[in-house]
């Protein structure tokens, strides 16, 4: 039975929301071909409930809603909103993304030629790119000078959920037939 309350644990867990106990009933008897009864589900529920009731816990199994989730406790509330304010400062501008595309799509590329394509100076965006390690320096070029090339970097891949940049959408996947320039609708 152990087991089976490891599994209803990961399943509210692993739940984005919340999720209800027909849909745990449902799930538990796809992945371990068991048939468990409502009443014995919250049962089970109910130890995992008083399993995170420990102060060393610091989760807590909540009905909220008609669903279960798991939510931190009250008491990190604090910790958990500088968390929030840490990540919203972290958020990328307007001018990051554009420049993140272009050497996505372009990679290996130079400063110089996101700048081109840009049409204005890419030293914040590229150097906020690379502290968030969402590109790398990935050579330099064969021209005069030697300027560093960018690329995108593991990171890339992971915040976005990608295995690699052939997963990227393709250009002509995302720009529309009826966008022509000069073009009058009658």
């Amino acid at each position: 039975m152990k087991d089976v309350i490891r599994n209803i644990e990961a399943i509210i867990f692993a739940s984005a929301e919340g999720i209800d106990l027909a849909d745990i009933k449902q799930i538990l008897q796809e992945a371990l071909a068991i048939e468990v009864s409502k009443e014995e589900l919250r049962e089970l529920i109910k130890k995992i409930e008083d399993k995170y009731q420990d102060e060393d816990q610091v989760l807590e199994l909540r009905y909220i809603n008609n669903s279960y989730q798991f939510l931190t406790k009250a008491i990190y509330h604090e910790a958990i909103q500088q968390l929030q304010n840490h990540n919203n400062k972290r958020k990328l501008s307007q001018s990051a993304l554009e420049t993140l595309a272009i050497i996505a799509y372009r990679q290996p590329i130079t400063k110089l030629e996101v700048e081109q394509i840009r049409g204005v100076s890419c030293d914040y965006s590229i150097q906020r790119l690379l502290e968030k390690k969402l590109i790398k320096i990935a050579g330099k070029a064969d021209t005069i000078g030697k300027p560093l090339l960018y690329a995108t970097s593991q990171q890339f891949m992971d915040h976005f959920g990608i295995n690699g940049v052939r997963d990227l959408p393709q250009l002509k996947d995302i720009v529309t037939e009826d966008n022509a320039i000069g073009e009058t609708n009658e």
